[in-house]
């Protein structure tokens, strides 16, 4: 990422995706809303903003635009691989947003596969044991630029 600062994984994502009218397109998308007009409808961003939005989200690989008509020609947004690994942090987004930011219960429920209501936590990929606070310690830190 160009300019003066930390060297980090986190501002470079944020060049894509942390913008509020992207992460919000992004959660139509990922939601199974695909039309343009669908995605404006739920998120409330103007058509030019949010035509920008995922036009950058489409060339940095996160959604795809793909034609589903011909005359005349239509297109849909469908999350690439980028994308629908995005689901996870969109879900700690929202479980987030629903403990320290929404008053009262949250607007959205999500269901496990085994019937309890979805609370995601991470998880080290090597021993599947909670990630909290003081089971990690820093490797390696970006340098300052």
């Amino acid at each position: 990422m160009a300019g003066a600062g930390r060297d980090c994984s986190i501002a470079n994502a944020l060049g894509v995706i942390g913008e509020r009218w992207s992460l919000l397109a992004l959660r139509e998308v990922l939601l199974g809303e695909r039309r343009f007009d669908q995605i404006a409808r739920n998120t409330g961003a103007s058509r030019d903003i949010l035509a920008a939005r995922l036009r950058t989200l489409v060339e940095r690989g996160v959604l795809a635009r793909v034609q589903y008509q011909e005359r005349p020609p239509r297109y849909e947004y469908v999350p690439t691989e980028a994308g629908r690994a995005l689901r996870p942090i969109m879900l700690g987004l929202m479980e987030w947003g629903d403990r320290y930011v929404t008053d009262g219960p949250g607007p959205t429920r999500w269901e496990h596969d085994c019937g309890a209501e979805l609370h995601p936590e991470m998880v080290c990929g090597h021993c599947h044991a909670p990630v909290l606070a003081g089971t990690t310690r820093l490797v390696r830190l970006g340098q300052v630029r």
